[in-house]
């Protein structure tokens, strides 16, 4: 009856011990992804703050061009 005991014991270990690897595993490959996912967020999409610059920028060209328009309209 102990030798059953320690068999079902030693089964039951084993499966907890292999589930456990197997969730590790799983976490570690969506890290991965995740991490890849993030990269390729970057290569592809800009942030608020960039979007904000390079508009501002684009904005400020165009009022100089508006105020070239406007000087040789004076004239």
């Amino acid at each position: 009856m102990s030798e059953l005991w320690n068999f079902g014991l030693t089964a039951a270990l084993g499966f907890v011990v292999w589930w456990a690897k197997t969730q590790h595993d799983e976490v570690k490959r969506v890290q991965i992804l995740l991490n890849r996912t993030r990269e390729e967020m970057a290569k592809e999409y800009v942030t608020k703050s960039d979007n904000s610059a390079a508009l501002s920028q684009i904005v400020a060209r165009f009022d100089r061009i508006e105020e070239k328009i406007d000087r040789l309209m004076e004239r």
